[in-house]
């Protein structure tokens, strides 16, 4: 069965809409709920460019799909279909750009469309029992596919983004620190200039011949140390 569903703008994550539970387990919602909220931020830096994906969390599969930057996402039992996951998804795709099509763009606060959740309560009654002639209607549909969907672990997905952020940290780190020795080193040199002293500092020369390379360096073995923890 569903268990948790959400609606977030693509280009910044923000949640625009979230169908709001009755409280049970709230324990599992609240850290699901994050997970899915890391995902949107993911999704907000272009790493995943699927426009329909399956993610495998622990005893559950999140189900997503993005149109119109936006992005609608399920948490559903691994037991419960995903042909009636997606399909739970594209209803609550045609209501949502019907309805706030035209407001989704200027949106500035989190759940700013939160009424949604009337539709989505009442939707996901329809796609509770699997065996309704209705339902079993959908998953005898052979016009909506879904068996080229593609179905990734959290951990990889999230995993790989993370370790991404860590390089272009390091990275950036990298380069802030050979900058702020090449200004010590001039600040050396122009005090040996003072004191008159008319050599020049040979330690700046060495900073502006070699810095580039070494962060060249840098980040090729960081990226491959990367690499070989994803790898």
């Amino acid at each position: 069965m569903v268990k948790l569903t959400m609606v977030a703008r693509v280009t910044d994550g923000l949640p625009l809409a979230e169908g709001l539970d009755d409280g049970r387990d709230q324990k599992d919602a609240d850290f699901y709920k994050q997970q899915a909220k890391l995902l949107f931020k993911n999704l907000s830096k272009g790493q995943h460019e699927a426009s329909r994906m399956s993610i495998e969390t622990g005893p559950y599969f999140f189900h997503y799909i993005i149109e119109g930057r936006v992005c609608y996402l399920t948490m559903c039992d691994r037991s419960y279909p995903k042909k009636l996951a997606f399909q739970y998804l594209e209803d609550l795709k045609n209501e949502f750009e019907r309805v706030n099509g035209s407001q989704i763009e200027t949106a500035a606060r989190p759940y700013a469309f939160i009424k949604f959740d009337t539709f989505i309560q009442k939707t996901k009654k329809l796609y509770l029992d699997t065996r309704t002639q209705r339902n079993l209607a959908k998953l005898n549909d052979e016009l909506y596919e879904v068996h080229q969907i593609m179905t990734r672990n959290v951990q990889e997905v999230l995993g790989v983004g993370e370790k991404l952020d860590q390089v272009t940290e390091m990275s950036t780190r990298l380069t802030s620190d050979t900058r702020m020795y090449a200004d010590k080193a001039k600040d050396l040199n122009r005090q040996r200039l003072i004191y008159g002293m008319h050599k020049p500092f040979g330690f700046q020369a060495l900073i502006r011949k070699y810095a580039p390379v070494a962060i060249v360096i840098g980040v090729v073995l960081m990226l491959f140390w990367l690499k070989n923890k994803i790898w």
